[in-house]
């Protein structure tokens, strides 16, 4: 089964729950790492998420994923925050943290940069409009784009 079939799989499993439970399902991630599987589920909550959160999700996921049984391979199965470095995949994500500093992993360098960190002023039509400098700001097509993630501020 491919990568993206069992991702769907376990994003129809488990959003009616987190939904229901007012956690918010970030990202899930199914990646061989070495001779390993890995099934990665990422969650958040307004007031941060905590050990209980994870386990609570882990556990529902793989009574579902045992009730189904889609995944053909071994894997282990993690379920955690996405850290401070979030990544920001849906438009959603792009709306709520307007006005952050962001990092943008590109496929291919823009004026020679494949790395780029700035403000996030919004999305629109594809397209990510960042604050480069006071008054600069570029528009970056969303699909040059291999990862966009909050900025770790130091």
């Amino acid at each position: 089964m491919s990568k993206k079939r069992v991702v769907e799989i376990v994003e129809e499993l488990i959003l009616p729950f987190t939904n229901e439970k007012q956690i918010e399902l970030v990202d899930v991630e199914f990646v061989k790492e070495g001779q390993n599987w890995f099934l990665r589920v990422y969650i958040d909550k307004l007031d941060g998420v905590s050990l209980d959160d994870c386990q609570m999700v882990s556990e529902f996921l793989s009574e579902k994923l045992d009730e189904t049984d889609p995944i053909e391979q071994n894997y282990y199965l993690e379920v955690s925050s996405p850290g401070l470095d979030r990544p920001l995949k849906a438009d959603k994500d792009f709306e709520k943290y307007k006005g952050r500093m962001i990092e943008i992993h590109l496929y291919e360098p823009i004026e020679g940069q494949k790395v780029i960190e700035a403000e996030l002023v919004a999305l629109e039509n594809g397209h990510i409009h960042v604050k480069m400098n006071k008054d600069q700001i570029i528009s970056i097509p969303k699909e040059k784009a291999a990862k966009v993630k909050l900025a770790v501020v130091i």
